[in-house]
């Protein structure tokens, strides 16, 4: 990989670190487009972004990917909740650094979404007109109707989102974060209650930063955040790369569908987790995000 600048910069009074990638000096001319990466629920940036961020450096791209407020290498209590709003919020903020960088063309910036990302990027776009292009890997983008279909109908999510409440309840009382894990092929207490080799597997994603514990009280906010929604208020140029094979893909037709601007879909093969590290899945997502960014930030 690589040897990214490390950055800090500032999100709601709290510092969030991240990695800048630029390319070789032999291949940067004049102030480079830039492009925020960020990465699937409860991740570090080790995990996914940094990949994408380094493969979109050699494109010519001046790439951030960074951890959220509670999450990695940044500051932020309580620690590992995945709380939609802050992290729109510390999107915005790690534009405005990026903006601001001297290697960076402020006019020319673009955002990238992988999985759960792809929500979070597409809310700053929908209010952030600095951000000129939008690209979403893997996008998991759901509403409701999706919710109830992923995580076993109404019934289900109800008790998520009551479980979450009276965690949130608890942590309000007492200041303890209920967590439980991530991923976990024998407990069924986790989010994602399977035998998913990319989290479990230290040569993949299971990896030191990452504590694999997921705040309970984030359930409330993640079941009831509509992300389809957001597509109409979306008129930046948009290209979407996704599998049937994929995560909820109806959920990128819908949002695909909903687009106000420019807009592309590129429907390729593999599952939800070839597309965070395996190979064809990664340069084929990354050639065609970098043919969008340059484009459409020309």
């Amino acid at each position: 990989m690589t040897q990214p600048l490390k950055v800090a910069f500032e999100s709601d009074g709290v510092t969030l670190t991240g990695n800048l990638f630029l390319p070789d000096a032999a291949d940067a001319a004049g102030p480079l487009p830039g492009i925020v990466v960020a990465g699937t629920w409860t991740s570090v940036k080790e995990q996914m972004a940094d990949r994408y961020a380094e493969r979109l450096a050699a494109h010519g791209y001046a790439a951030l990917s960074f951890d959220f407020t509670g999450f990695g290498e940044s500051e932020g209590e309580p620690r590992d909740v995945e709380h939609p709003a802050r992290k729109v919020r510390d999107i915005h903020h790690a534009v405005t650094f990026l903006a601001g960088h001297p290697a960076v063309d402020g006019e020319r910036l673009g955002t990238l979404g992988i999985c759960a990302a792809a929500m979070y990027m597409s809310d700053n776009t929908a209010s952030d007109p600095r951000v000129r292009s939008l690209a979403l890997v893997a996008p998991w983008l759901h509403d409701a109707e999706i919710c109830e279909a992923a995580y076993g109908g109404a019934e289900a999510v109800a008790e998520r989102v009551k479980a979450g409440l009276e965690a949130h309840a608890h942590y309000e009382e007492t200041g303890e974060v209920t967590y439980v894990p991530v991923v976990s092929a024998t407990d069924e207490r986790a989010a994602m209650p399977y035998d998913i080799d990319f989290y479990l597997n230290p040569e993949r994603g299971a990896i030191p930063s990452w504590p694999n514990r997921f705040a309970v009280m984030s359930w409330a906010d993640w079941l009831m955040y509509d992300a389809v929604a957001l597509a109409p208020r979306i008129d930046r140029p948009t290209v979407l790369v996704h599998s049937e094979n994929a995560a909820i893909p109806d959920g990128a037709r819908r949002f695909h569908a909903g687009l106000a601007g420019p807009k592309d879909i590129l429907w390729t093969e593999g599952t939800q987790f070839d597309f965070y590290d395996s190979e064809p899945q990664v340069t084929v997502a990354v050639d065609t995000v970098a043919a969008h960014f340059a484009r459409t930030l020309a």
